[in-house]
C-alpha cells in the first residue's frame, strides 16, 4: 500500500491478494476518440479510441478484477458518462450490469460540460456508480448529501484535462471509516492520491502512461510540500 505504479492496472492487480482493499475510486478512459473536445476547447490527445465492443470487454475485465481485490463489505465508486456515438447514447450500465458487482446507487455529477449541439438536449452530467461486493457495506452518509453533486471539474496545467475533482474523492472518503485501504486503477493526474493523503487514507494506484505518471508525481510532491508549508504557517 501507499505506492503508485507506472504500470498497467490489470497486470499489476493480478499480483494483489484477494480482498486487500476496502474502497476503490476511479475513472477510466471514456473511449471518446483521440480528437475529443469540449465546446471549442481541444484536449491533449491520448490513445482513447478502441472498438466499442473491445472497450466494454476491457471494462468488464477491470471491474471483475476490482471485485476480486475488494473486501466483502467494500465499495467501488466508478466515474463514467453517457456517451453519444453514431447519434445514439451508450450507457456505462451496458457493461456494469455484466460485471460481478451489485449496483448500489447512481450518483449524478452536474459538471456543466460545454456541449451545445442543438440536435439534442445539452448533455452536462456524468455518473458515479456505487458498486459493492455485498448488499451490506461500510458506507455511512456523514456528509448528509443527496445523489446530485455539483463538483467543479479540474485539470493539471494542460497536462491532463480529463480529471475528476478532488472534492468528489473527499466527499466519498468522508463516508468511510478511517483506516480503509483505497485503490485507484486509473490514477491519472493523482486526484485520488492527494485526497487520500490529506485525509490519512492508505492508497495504491496505477497509471500506465509515462507522461501522465510523471506529471502526477510532480503534482503530488508539490501538494505535499505546500501542505507542509501551510501547517508550519498554522503552527
Amino acid at each position: 500500500m501507499n505506492k503508485i505504479y507506472n504500470e498497467d492496472c490489470l497486470e499489476t492487480m493480478a499480483e494483489m491478494e484477494d480482498g486487500l482493499v476496502g474502497l476503490i475510486i476511479t475513472s477510466p478512459p471514456y473511449n471518446l476518440g483521440n480528437n475529443h473536445h469540449t465546446g471549442d476547447i481541444k484536449h491533449k490527445p491520448y490513445e482513447d479510441d478502441m472498438p466499442e465492443d473491445k472497450y466494454q470487454e476491457w471494462q468488464i475485465d477491470i471491474l471483475d478484477e476490482c471485485y476480486r481485490v475488494l473486501d466483502d463489505t467494500g465499495s467501488m465508486f466508478y466515474n463514467h458518462k453517457n456517451r453519444i456515438k453514431n447519434g445514439l447514447m451508450i450507457s456505462p450500465l451496458e457493461w456494469i450490469l455484466k460485471s460481478k458487482f451489485y449496483l448500489k446507487q447512481e450518483l449524478v455529477w452536474f459538471n456543466r460540460s460545454q456541449n451545445f449541439d442543438k440536435c439534442r438536449f445539452y448533455p452536462m452530467t456524468e455518473r458515479v456508480y456505487w458498486l459493492s461486493k455485498m448488499v451490506k457495506t461500510e458506507f455511512h452518509n456523514d456528509i448528509n448529501h443527496h445523489d446530485l453533486f455539483e463538483w467543479q471539474a479540474e485539470g493539471t496545467d494542460k497536462e491532463h484535462k480529463r480529471a475528476y475533482p478532488k472534492q468528489m474523492v473527499t466527499d466519498i472518503l468522508q463516508c468511510f471509516p478511517g483506516g480503509t485501504k483505497v485503490l485507484d486503477p486509473f490514477i491519472g493526474s493523482g486526484t485520488t492520491a492527494i485526497a487520500c493523503y490529506d485525509l490519512g487514507f492508505d492508497l495504491t494506484g496505477y497509471e500506465i502512461d509515462k507522461d501522465y505518471f510523471e506529471a502526477m508525481t510532480k503534482r503530488f510532491e508539490k501538494h505535499k510540500q505546500q501542505l507542509t508549508l501551510d501547517l508550519k504557517g498554522i503552527a
